[in-house]
């Protein structure tokens, strides 16, 4: 098994494209193959002392599931399912995907849900993003310290920036994940 595991929602492809270019940049012993958490075993998922998982936000700040209308399952469905597990001892890097023009009132707020999830359940957080270079209104994903709980990309209206942000963000959790990016 890999030593970290990469687990992602998505609705339009957007964000299994980006788990797909995280996943290219690791070898099979370090990184798992990305896996949409409609397809996940909880206990698999459970497994993992390190993970990386990202979420888009849909609709009016949801997490992706059935009530935002996708056809199939995601966070939305699979968060219950592993709700009674401890996650004490294990680092989880968070990435949201959002439109911050479209929806600045509810910006990556899926990504802030995440974070309040496995942060009760005891995991690390690491990897946090500054909020500079985005304009929106209001985000659950802005943590105590200004910054987003995790790297955010808007490939609506910033895409031409998500391979810098993605670069530089590997780099900066690369330490907590003992990677060699």
């Amino acid at each position: 098994m890999a030593r970290i595991g990469l687990f992602f929602g998505s609705d339009t492809g957007k964000t299994r494209k980006v788990a797909k270019m995280i996943g290219k940049k690791f070898d099979d012993e370090t990184m798992a193959k990305p896996l949409n958490v409609n397809r996940a075993d909880p206990d698999e998922f459970a497994a993992y002392d390190f993970l990386i998982l990202a979420t888009p936000t849909l609709g009016e700040g949801l997490l992706p599931g059935l009530s935002a209308d996708m056809e199939d399952e995601s966070w939305e469905e699979f968060l219950p399912k592993i709700e009674d597990k401890d996650f004490s001892g294990k680092t989880i890097a968070l990435i949201g995907l959002g439109d911050q023009v479209g929806y600045p009132d509810e910006f990556v707020d899926a990504l802030g849900e995440l974070n309040e999830f496995f942060s009760e359940r005891g995991a690390k957080i690491v990897g946090p993003w500054p909020t500079d270079g985005y304009e929106f209104n209001s985000s659950e994903a802005v943590g105590e310290d200004g910054n987003f709980v995790g790297l955010v990309l808007d490939l609506d209206n910033q895409s031409n920036l998500t391979d810098e942000r993605l670069n530089t963000w590997l780099s900066q959790i690369a330490p907590e994940f003992d990677l060699n990016v």
